[in-house]
């Protein structure tokens, strides 16, 4: 079985970037026959969206970025160098990268997408016995609980009062739902729990007994930390030269920022966002290198691996608004995909087909604000009639969001950077995660709903 997955994953799925391309063209095939819109409106719903995820993009090329350039630290490598010889053997380094990953994911998803796999490239580092490509696999398969965290988009919207809730859901909602009803509602920690469970047992059993693949030792090599200042005399310096190398210019930049996260989570009592964990990635690498220029030379390093983000993800917001695009007919795809979801559920059931609604949509719309756009106004009101728990509602599409992440390599794309390897090199893997995450998920809901 798992032979069969790594092999039909390496021998179908292409390049990330041509995948995109493909969905982009199937979401628009379908679009035109199931909406009645003309090709003319499926271009210009494409065309206006293409740029309609830069905000995030950028944030996202810049957690890649700032989480590789902390990690770059000197005083950082060598702690996560010492975690990375804590395991005994190569299954041991397989659970313990998907244990950190998953526990991280579910704490902050920007956060876990990042320690995982450069925690796992420095076992990598440490130990010639375990499978590369397993290991990486361990460290994203974490992500599958990103959205049943307390940094999940769509509970977190939930929870927030005012009058964007009421608009958001078509007035299914006025009242804000608690946490308590969602993230940490015991029928979801049950499955975050089982769900962590399920996927160190099953990535730790897919390793290789014998035959472990034999890596490139290059994909694991440091790139030359050298300072830069290295180079510069330590006499005669001149003013820009001593601006360069002055750690109290980077100590007080960090501090401002350490200043308003201060204030922002602790005295505003916002809640840490995509943004708040770039600060913090930024304010300990400034803190952490010797000179704001070696700070400098290192995040230039890294920047290389995000070559991916910056492409891809303007189609994939093409996609997203060929998916939410109403033309002439007043109807959009994703509208029709949770009509047809709606129309064959039960109490019992509509969670269940809400989640594999938001899984099939998860592959054209990688995104929880994409998913809370599309269903929020069509699902909770369908919930709603039909008696059923709106936490749970948000749930089922938090967990369907999430799920198919694990063959999507769109969110996949930071981590393959840092591990310098292609989607079909770990997605074979993630195949049988998906297998295993998928049955305890739906049981789960099944359980909740009655």
């Amino acid at each position: 079985m798992i032979k069969f997955c790594v092999r039909l994953v390496q021998r179908w799925l292409p390049e990330p970037f041509i995948f995109a391309i493909l969905l982009t063209f199937v979401a628009a095939l379908v679009a035109m026959p199931l909406c009645h819109q003309t090709p003319f409106e499926v271009v210009e719903h494409w065309g206006g969206g293409v740029w309609n995820l830069l905000a995030f993009a950028m944030q996202m090329a810049l957690v890649l970025v700032c989480g590789s350039t902390l990690a770059a630290a000197p005083v950082v490598k060598r702690g996560i160098d010492a975690m990375a010889r804590l395991p005994q053997s190569a299954p041991a380094a397989i659970a313990l990268v998907t244990v950190v990953s998953a526990l991280a994911c579910w704490l902050n998803w920007g956060f876990g997408l990042i320690v995982g796999v450069v925690f796992a490239k420095a076992i990598a580092r440490q130990r010639s016995d375990v499978d590369y490509r397993l290991l990486i696999a361990s460290a994203y398969s974490g992500f599958v609980v990103w959205h049943a965290g307390i940094s999940g988009s769509i509970p977190l919207t939930m929870a927030t009062p005012g009058e964007a809730l009421a608009m958001a859901t078509d007035g299914a909602l006025t009242d804000p739902v608690p946490l308590a009803q969602t993230i940490l509602n015991w029928h979801n920690l049950v499955s975050v729990l089982l769900v962590i469970i399920g996927i160190t047992v099953a990535n730790t059993l897919m390793h290789p007994k014998q035959g472990v693949l034999t890596i490139d030792p290059a994909l694991l090599r440091d790139d030359d930390n050298r300072p830069a200042t290295a180079d510069v005399p330590s006499t005669g310096k001149t003013p820009a030269q001593r601006l360069e190398q002055s750690k109290w210019l980077s100590w007080l930049v960090a501090l401002m920022l350490v200043a308003y996260l201060v204030i922002h989570l602790g005295v505003r009592g916002a809640g840490l966002d995509l943004g708040g964990v770039i600060m913090i990635f930024l304010a300990l690498g400034l803190m952490l290198h010797s000179t704001p220029v070696d700070y400098v030379r290192s995040f230039g390093k890294a920047s290389t691996g995000a070559a991916g983000i910056i492409l891809q993800f303007p189609f994939y917001a093409g996609i997203m608004g060929i998916i939410t695009g109403i033309g002439a007919s007043g109807i959009s795809l994703g509208g029709v995909m949770a009509e047809a979801c709606i129309s064959i559920s039960t109490p019992v059931t509509y969670p269940l087909l809400t989640f594999l609604c938001a899984a099939v949509l998860n592959m054209f719309v990688p995104s929880g604000g994409g998913h809370w756009a599309v269903q929020a106004p069509i699902m909770f009101t369908a919930g709603a009639n039909l008696g059923v728990d709106p936490g749970l509602t948000g749930m089922a599409i938090s967990w369907g969001d999430a799920w198919t992440n694990l063959i999507q390599p769109f969110w996949a794309l930071p981590a393959l950077a840092i591990a310098r390897l292609d989607a079909k090199d770990i997605m074979g893997y993630c195949l049988i995660d998906l297998l295993v995450t998928g049955i305890i998920i739906c049981a789960g809901l099944l359980v909740w709903a009655m």
